[in-house]
């Protein structure tokens, strides 16, 4: 499970690496028999954490924000080869200054509730993510806009200030029913339970720690989905949903290293199930509580980094499966900073780092400062064994230098109510999902830093911000690329965050699924045309 996540972003995986029919199959070959679509059957997928809201201008956790995408649409999305396309909008047109935007609305979509989708809607969306009163994330990259006005009920036109990069992209916000919601206080509306959108699937029931029920849309505008049902099923244990899916009780699930290495190679595996493998847009860090006087001090973190082993990590955690994060960029994208050297594992240098700081061995060769010792808390979310074992090996390597490291282990939905929202943590160990556009204005800006904002670490930087505005303000990709790199330079060398690793996503898909198409996007971007044939159907 992936903490925090712009919807905005329009979350998608980056090239998938396959073999055989599309995927992992045995090294016998394989004759890839073509099957006939089919109306039935239900999906269902293993989730560790469970939702917080299904309204996603309102959710801020990737378990609330992969319901909501089924349920929910954009104007726009990311089609299979990364590029923009119409999703609510049937069409597009962006003025040559890159200011106005006009969207021309499909006219045959309708709300789950059957009320009729119009502009208004999307005039409604626009003007509650921008209410001071809405407690979101988001607000940001709408507060560039200079007004949105709907000369009908399928026409949209969006007028900005001034250059904004991630303009069009930011329109695959979820846009929300103005009929169900407006003149009401969104925080209390019974849709974060009970939620009407207009996508391929509708809400059927939610079962609190257990299940949330969706079933095809009947009157979905690109086509009813062929699947019946998708079901969310809390597991919050990865070897129980693990075990979960070999009994048939899960379809689907991402393995653990250690899972997709060494416990689903057999031929019967094989032959049930379906593995893919490909670079994951997400990364895996340390987050340092700023506030903390602990690590107000730049040397204890760049100690703590040069004391951790990434290689180990993506050796003993990720069995090779993954790459080193330096910074917040995932390599292979066009603003990654190619240049900007990583913090080396080495210890004495760590030691040396803590020295200066005035941290001097006592005790047990731990460290000691006016009396008290080194020593924090690093507190991450419960089912994840793979941040676990992170956990214990940065623990065991940081005690090598001195530094007493505790692990707290939480339930998720506590988890941010209780520690991350209010900033009760030392250190965290989390993921950030990454999104195509580089703009992470929402992350790293010193104006994001209130309750349930998205730097919640409490990072202050002046040239950060500048470069920041610098870079989402202008569309000149070279001006943009320099300002990101430049940004990358700064956190290496602040290290507000150790970055560890980059980890291969590792999907496995019962093979009674077809319709599987890898693609850049990955594997769920047309999940409304994944079908079972009708002899294999189980449910």
């Amino acid at each position: 499970m992936i903490h925090r996540v712009s919807l905005w972003g329009l979350m998608v995986c980056c090239s998938l690496l396959v073999a055989g029919c599309g995927a992992d199959r045995p090294a016998a070959p394989v004759r890839c028999v073509k099957a006939v679509p089919a109306y039935g059957d239900t999906l269902v997928e293993g989730t560790i954490g469970e939702a917080s809201t299904l309204l996603p201008v309102l959710a801020t956790d990737s378990a609330s924000l992969s319901v909501a995408g089924l349920i929910y649409n954009g104007l726009v999305k990311y089609d299979k080869d990364l590029r923009i396309v119409g999703d609510l909008a049937q069409s597009f047109q962006v003025s040559h200054n890159g200011l106005t935007i006009t969207f021309h609305l499909r006219r045959n979509v309708r709300w789950h509730d059957g009320a009729p989708f119009t502009a208004r809607d999307v005039l409604y969306t626009y003007r509650v993510i921008i209410d001071p009163k809405t407690p979101t994330a988001y607000s940001e990259d709408f507060k560039q806009v200079a007004s949105v006005t709907i000369p009908d009920d399928y026409t949209v036109v969006v007028r900005y200030r001034r250059p904004f990069a991630p303009a069009l992209a930011s329109w695959g916000t979820a846009i929300l029913p103005a009929h169900l919601l407006e003149g009401r206080d969104i925080t209390k509306s019974p849709l974060g339970r009970r939620p009407v959108g207009t996508g391929p699937f509708r809400f059927k029931e939610w079962v609190p720690g257990q299940k949330i029920v969706l079933e095809a849309n009947p009157d979905y505008f690109e086509g009813r989905p062929y699947l019946d049902r998708y079901v969310y099923r809390l597991i919050p244990d990865s070897s129980t949903m693990f075990m979960e899916l070999k009994a048939g009780g899960v379809d689907m699930m991402g393995l653990t290293p250690v899972q997709y290495a060494r416990e689903t190679d057999s031929r019967r595996f094989k032959g049930q199930f379906t593995k893919y493998r490909y670079p994951s847009n997400s990364y895996l860090y340390l987050g340092y509580n700023l506030r903390h006087p602990l690590f107000k001090d730049v040397r204890v973190r760049r100690a703590i980094t040069a004391a951790i082993n990434k290689d180990e990590l993506i050796q003993g955690v990720l069995f090779g499966m993954g790459r080193k994060a330096v910074g917040p960029i995932v390599p292979g994208r066009w603003a990654y900073n190619t240049a900007i050297k990583d913090i080396p594992y080495d210890p004495a240098h760590a030691r040396h780092l803590l020295a200066e700081a005035g941290w001097q061995p006592g005790e047990g060769g731990m460290l000691y400062k006016d009396g008290r010792p080194l020593q924090f808390t690093i507190l991450t979310n419960q089912g994840n064994q793979q941040r676990l074992l992170t956990a214990q090996i940065i623990q065991q390597r940081l005690r090598q230098v001195g530094i007493d490291v505790k692990i707290r282990v939480v339930e998720w939905a506590a988890f941010l109510k209780e520690f991350i929202d209010k900033g009760n943590f030392e250190v965290v160990l989390l993921a950030w999902m990454t999104s195509q556009d580089p703009d992470m204005y929402d992350v790293w800006h010193s104006s994001k830093t209130k309750p349930g904002e998205l730097n919640f670490i409490g990072y202050r930087n002046p040239e950060v911000d500048r470069l920041l505005e610098v870079g989402r303000s202008t569309f000149d990709l070279e001006k943009r690329k320099k300002a990101y790199f430049r940004i990358q330079e700064i956190l290496v060398q602040e290290q507000p965050y150790t970055f560890l690793y980059v980890p291969d996503a590792l999907p496995v898909v019962s093979a009674r699924f077809h319709g599987i198409e890898p693609a850049p996007a990955g594997i769920g971007y047309n999940l409304n045309t994944w079908y079972v044939p009708k002899q294999e159907q189980r449910y």
